[in-house]
């Protein structure tokens, strides 16, 4: 697996992600749930920023998040909430984004296990219908993931050294 996402259909509804970050698993769940931390790498693409970024990190609490593209101005937001939080390891929450990207409302588990000071990241988002996986398996989902998850591995880095 190594430092690379790795995008997996599952089922009919589900696609599991995962990656490796060399760094232990209270920062890896840091990254996730902190917004200072969460600002600085969870971007997508580049030529992003996040605008909005509040986490309010609790059984029946919510998050929000808002991009903007640099240059036309476009934003993208999304939100959901929490539905169970076992830190440093576990968090299961909700995701629907503004815009009609995909057909519903998704469930995200994260899953966080260490070993040897290295974290492996998996994240099962289950969806509400085969098309809606299918449409988020056809975007760009995946080369946005990837970028995102590069720029963690240097906040992860600078954050150790």
């Amino acid at each position: 697996m190594g430092n690379k996402v790795k995008v997996t259909a599952l089922g009919e509804r589900e696609l599991v992600i995962t990656r490796e970050f060399d760094a232990p698993r209270r920062l890896v769940f840091a990254a996730h749930t902190e917004p200072e931390l969460v600002r600085r790498w969870l971007l997508g693409p580049d030529g992003w920023t996040m605008t909005v970024c509040d986490i309010d990190l609790r059984v029946g609490g919510r998050f929000r998040y808002v991009w903007k593209r640099d240059g036309n101005g476009e934003e993208m937001g999304m939100g959901g909430d929490y539905r169970e939080i076992k830190a440093p390891e576990r968090i299961v929450n909700t995701e629907k984004f503004d815009q009609c990207w995909y057909a519903g409302e998704a469930v995200g588990t994260l899953v966080l296990t260490e070993r040897d000071g290295r974290t492996t990241v998996t994240q099962t988002m289950l969806y509400e219908s085969g098309q809606a996986r299918d449409t988020v398996l056809a975007s760009p989902m995946e080369s946005g993931l990837s970028a995102g998850y590069d720029r963690l591995d240097r906040v992860l880095a600078a954050e150790t050294a």
